[in-house]
């Protein structure tokens, strides 16, 4: 390496230009075979500055979201699954919701695939660049009790609550809430209210969900209230894809009863 070589990848370090500190020599020697321009030159460079730069966002972005795992919408089995409104779902991948700040409920019995859903939405959303923050609903609760009990709820809020662009919460209803439980899910979605997504993710009918609140009939249809007013319920009926094998084979328990309409 000469000297002007150095001064260049030097440069490109004190800039912060990691990937074009690396990569700047060989796309000059590609362009230069290729007759290209100067502007085609700087073009490719600052793209290859750029595509490295949104792969280091997505990753760190992936690290802080807290998903259990990667799901992708392309392999949600509608061939299985023939309870899903495919059409919906696949207008909701467009993320245009996120965007309008609108949220997106998934209902429907265990096994449906409403966590491969909400995951796949997340997932898309933080290949785009997008804050988000996965957590299933007890989770939540014990992160907020916590934090309250320590005093620092509010930093907890902005922090994991107001901060992603989309949250998820998955799980509501599998276990039942307190009041104090109760009125800190429902100061959750109070501070998100028109500003922020929420995709939440149930086993519950709508006429259920006081049982998952405390039996708070009052607080229920306020949280209702905020969280239906902008949002794109998704009713997925069927039966479990975990037992599918199971019930292939003769063993399976014997399955819960089809959801009730909302």
């Amino acid at each position: 390496m000469n000297l002007q070589m150095q001064r260049i990848q030097a440069a490109c370090l004190e800039l912060k230009l990691p990937a074009m500190a690396l990569e700047w020599s060989a796309i000059a020697d590609r362009c230069a075979g290729q007759n290209a321009s100067l502007a085609e030159f700087l073009e490719q460079l600052l793209q290859l500055e750029v595509d490295a730069r949104m792969l280091r966002t997505q990753e760190t972005l992936l690290k802080l979201a807290g998903l259990p795992g990667i799901k992708h919408f392309a392999d949600y089995d509608f061939r299985f699954a023939t309870g899903a409104p495919r059409k919906q779902l696949q207008e909701l991948t467009s993320l245009a919701f996120i965007e309008r700040g609108e949220n997106i409920v998934l209902l429907g019995p265990s096994g449906v695939g409403k966590s491969h859903l909400a995951i796949s939405l997340a997932y898309q959303a933080i290949q785009r660049g997008i804050k988000v923050r996965f957590i299933t609903a007890a989770d939540l609760m014990l992160q907020l009790a916590i934090a309250k009990k320590q005093d620092r709820l509010d930093t907890y809020l902005k922090r994991s609550i107001l901060s992603p662009k989309l949250l998820v919460i998955d799980e509501i209803g599998y276990l039942p809430f307190g009041r104090a439980e109760a009125n800190l899910f429902f100061n959750v979605i109070t501070k998100r209210y028109e500003v922020s997504s929420v995709i939440v993710t149930s086993n519950l009918p709508f006429s259920q969900w006081s049982s998952a609140f405390a039996d708070d009939q009052t607080l229920t249809a306020a949280l209702l209230d905020r969280l239906l007013h902008h949002a794109h319920i998704v009713q997925i009926s069927g039966q479990s894809y975990r037992l599918k094998g199971k019930k292939t084979a003769g063993i399976a328990p014997a399955t819960e009863p089809e959801q009730a309409p909302v």
